[in-house]
């Protein structure tokens, strides 16, 4: 795809956008991950914060619940320096029927500069892409079942930061895939930097098709699929998503597809442990494995920090 008609990059091949990561060259990932490896070591100092974006005005605009996402965006641009400006969509003007885009006009002529978007449909981040001036930039926080770039990338960075080469590597993806943003975002990223052996796993009823053109490998025996992987990703069950009888109780689901101890113990001994969060313990993962040694969960959100000071550093610090 030429860069000119990539609704991420501008005809110089620069990230202008975030909207996903399929379609995002490698070298723009790497160079994502290495801006973050520099922020990390901001998060531990004793003053947090660094002049980047001094002056910007960063809009999050969440059209869908969320704490953690939100609050890791909020505290990004709070350490850039930025003013940051969260909007209550349920007590704003689209929930008494003003259109999306006459929202984002409206921000826009208040000199907004990047907008943090989350919203239950797919593809509203794009929208409002093509649609504001040049000069402002668009995170997609999360759209629908479509793709969660940012929690993609802190994917890739925590597993860099533990396994370093991505093309030695197996990853099993667990659980619920047909809802699951997190887990389109994390396949393209994974098999972009070059992961030979992404295996992605779950019960039929929530394995959506086309898997495979993804260049991944199909499971529903979560026990013969982590077999010697090297990360383990669990995702949680989207129950607020679901549509019908796609799952059994909690209890068949935990005893096929939760990570227990025994599970893990079929995976390679120094294997890591990844949950984008909020866990479901006992239904997704069992207590003494998400606080584990193995597990790098809260290393995520931590690294979360970094990874979206990246992101928005290299699309407005310009």
């Amino acid at each position: 795809m030429p860069a000119s008609s990539h609704p991420q990059l501008n005809q110089h091949g620069e990230l202008i956008h975030l909207l996903s990561t399929e379609g995002l060259p490698r070298d723009i990932i790497v160079h994502i991950l290495d801006t973050a490896a520099q922020f990390v070591s901001v998060n531990t100092r004793e003053v947090k914060k660094v002049p980047l974006l001094r002056g910007k005005s960063i809009f999050n605009l969440f059209f869908e619940n969320s704490t953690r996402t939100r609050t890791t965006f909020e505290i990004a641009a709070k350490r850039l320096s930025a003013d940051v400006f969260n909007l209550d969509i349920a007590r704003s003007s689209t929930s008494k029927g003003e259109t999306l885009l006459d929202t984002i006009a409206n921000l826009s002529a208040m000199a907004a500069d990047v907008f943090v978007v989350r919203h239950s449909e797919s593809g509203a981040p794009y929208l409002i892409a093509r649609n504001v001036a040049p000069h402002v930039h668009v995170i997609n926080a999360g759209d629908g079942r479509h793709a969660h770039p940012t929690q993609g990338l802190l994917d890739m960075y925590t597993i860099r930061h533990f396994k370093k080469d991505f093309t030695k590597l197996s990853v099993a993806i667990v659980g619920d895939i047909t809802h699951s943003r997190v887990a389109r975002s994390d396949i393209h990223a994974l098999t972009t930097l070059g992961v030979p052996d992404v295996r992605v796993v779950g019960p039929l009823t929530l394995l959506p098709g086309g898997l495979e053109q993804m260049g991944v490998s199909l499971h529903t025996d979560m026990r013969t699929a982590l077999k010697d992987v090297d990360v383990v990703i669990m995702l949680r069950l989207q129950n607020e998503r679901m549509r019908g009888a796609l799952l059994p109780s909690p209890q068949e689901y935990f005893s096929r597809y939760g990570l227990t101890r025994e599970k893990l113990a079929l995976a390679k001994p120094d294997a890591i442990v990844m949950h984008p969060g909020p866990m479901n313990r006992g239904v997704e993962i069992e207590s003494a494995v998400a606080d584990g040694p193995q597990s790098v969960i809260l290393q995520q959100v931590t690294f979360g920090i970094a990874v979206r000071m990246a992101v928005m550093s290299m699309l407005a610090a310009g």
